[in-house]
């Protein structure tokens, strides 16, 4: 029976070449993407910033509702068309997004570590990624086998190929669906397949290619649920990620404590963050999780 670990645990992303936290405050933050700074909102930061010097190449305006709209006020030249970055061996093209996100999530380096550790010692592990994006997390899980990587966006899956030939990993394991997530995964079940790792990362709203209305609050046990049936006592891993939700940690955690209670090892829980830079540098929170473990890896 999987225990429910009830301590909470923080997963910090560290800056590298390719990403940096240069300060944050007031509702806001300033990030460095490669050669380019941009201000992002982003209400955890409710503390006041440290640098007087917030020049930026771009901003993004939030709209004045609650919808999440917006746009992208530029001060410099940035290329529309993107420009390259990279993380440990996987490259990929940042771009300002009309969703102000800029292509990859930097708060989730230190989940794909983690992923890579569970799955070292393995024969040709195959791993499914749910809401894939842009393809880093799937090419990261591809230097340890089969990856499986779904996405509802058609340009979203064609960016995460273009990412594997800019890593030059055209040739690498994954099979690149555009797809609804639920779907797939209910057909996955029928078809009684399986899996040593699942990374399952949902929107709070989306829209599968044909319409599918997705709201995580309804959307979500039941893809959990299902999510379950493709893992067994061998399987290593599933990772839940959900940004900008009404609820804690601690409910993901529950409803994993009750989806696995079948199988072996332990439901943990959490926060993503990242660090700033500089010095006493702050933690900036950015999402939950929650995920099912089934070896003894450490945090």
């Amino acid at each position: 029976m999987a225990a429910l670990v009830e301590t909470p645990i923080l997963l910090t992303g560290e800056g590298w070449d390719g990403y940096r936290l240069l300060d944050s405050g007031e509702g806001r933050k300033l990030e460095a993407y490669g050669p380019y700074r941009f201000i992002r909102p982003e209400p955890q930061a409710m503390w006041s910033p440290r640098l007087s010097d917030w020049r930026a190449d771009g901003e993004f305006i939030p709209a004045s509702d609650e919808d999440g709209g917006g746009r992208w006020h530029f001060d410099n030249a940035v290329p529309r068309e993107g420009w390259p970055l990279g993380w440990n061996e996987v490259n990929f093209t940042a771009q300002c997004t009309p969703f102000r996100h800029l292509g990859f999530f930097p708060d989730m380096a230190p989940v794909w570590s983690w992923m890579d550790a569970q799955l070292a010692g393995l024969d040709d592990p195959q791993s499914l990624n749910l809401f894939g994006y842009t393809g880093v997390g799937s090419l990261s899980l591809a230097r340890r086998g089969r990856v499986t990587h779904v996405d509802a966006s058609k340009k979203s899956v064609a960016q995460a190929r273009e990412n594997a030939a800019l890593s030059g990993m055209e040739d690498a394991p994954i099979r690149w669906l555009i797809d609804d997530a639920v779907k797939f995964t209910a057909r996955e079940v029928r078809r009684e397949r399986r899996y040593d790792g699942i990374i399952l990362d949902p929107p709070k709203f989306g829209r599968g290619p044909g319409g599918e209305v997705w709201r995580i609050e309804e959307g979500l046990p039941g893809l959990v649920g299902d999510c379950r049936q493709l893992l067994d006592g061998n399987s290593r891993f599933l990772f839940l990620t959900a940004y900008a939700v009404r609820m804690s940690s601690l409910s993901l955690a529950g409803l994993l404590a009750e989806k696995f209670e079948s199988l072996p090892g332990r439901i943990e829980h959490g926060e993503l963050a990242v660090r700033e830079e500089g010095a006493n540098p702050r933690i900036l929170p950015t999402a939950i999780f929650a995920r099912w473990v089934n070896s003894g890896t450490a945090a």
